[in-house]
């Protein structure tokens, strides 16, 4: 087959939480404007003896366990599904389902390359903090990793504003200019930022030189 005739190949990674359905069907919609497409849809589980750990809820805790076979099935079915409920036409569409197991980054990357794929498709919770590095790590790893373009897809939302960062308090400031830097804080402040300590360099190394070393418990 020449590449011309090739068909486009896209593969995307799920993990039964909605923003992995998102990214299947961002797949299926680029995948009909295509003449001829392949979607190549894997599923990565963890494998504790003869048994899988399937993640089937967008929740924290939503874990079963299940034997590879009901894996396999129940991967090709949540498909099968996504794609009947797709509104559009998939008709010159051909889909593969793929169960891995390890790293979920590492192998859809990996399958990415094994099939030499023209896409990859990610979908990403968009969180901050711990959730964001638990679920959105995936996404950014596969970003690195892939041998080929990588269209990470998140939920339509308003951007999270980033953490205020309050002025500083005008007595605090009040307090810093009247004792010339001695005090930081005023009264209201000064119990739950605590005293001031320093420590010197001769303090912890008997250096002959002094170095200023300040800490606030």
């Amino acid at each position: 087959m020449s590449n011309s005739e090739k068909p486009y190949l896209i593969v995307v990674g799920i993990d039964y939480s909605p923003a992995s359905d998102l990214a299947l069907e961002r797949a299926f919609e680029l995948a009909a404007e295509r003449r001829s497409a392949d979607v190549h849809v894997v599923n990565v589980i963890n494998l504790y003896g003869a048994h899988a750990i399937l993640d089937g809820s967008s929740e924290p805790v939503g874990f079963t366990s299940v034997t590879l076979a009901d894996a396999t099935a129940a991967l090709e079915r949540h498909v099968e599904q996504r794609r009947a409920a797709f509104a559009g036409s998939l008709s010159a569409v051909s889909v593969h389902c793929h169960l891995r197991l390890d790293a979920p980054a590492t192998e859809v990357a990996q399958i990415a390359a094994d099939l030499e794929a023209d896409l990859v498709v990610v979908g990403t919770h968009g969180r901050r903090g711990v959730a964001r590095m638990l679920l959105g790590s995936v996404a950014e790893a596969v970003v690195r990793m892939a041998p080929c373009p990588v269209l990470v897809v998140r939920p339509k939302a308003l951007p999270e504003q980033p953490p205020r960062i309050e002025p500083p308090c005008p007595q605090c400031l009040e307090a810093r200019r009247a004792s010339a830097g001695a005090e930081y804080w005023c009264a209201q402040h000064r119990e739950r930022h605590g005293q001031r300590h320093i420590y010197t360099q001769r303090d912890r190394v008997g250096a002959e030189t002094e170095m200023p070393l300040t800490f606030h418990r």
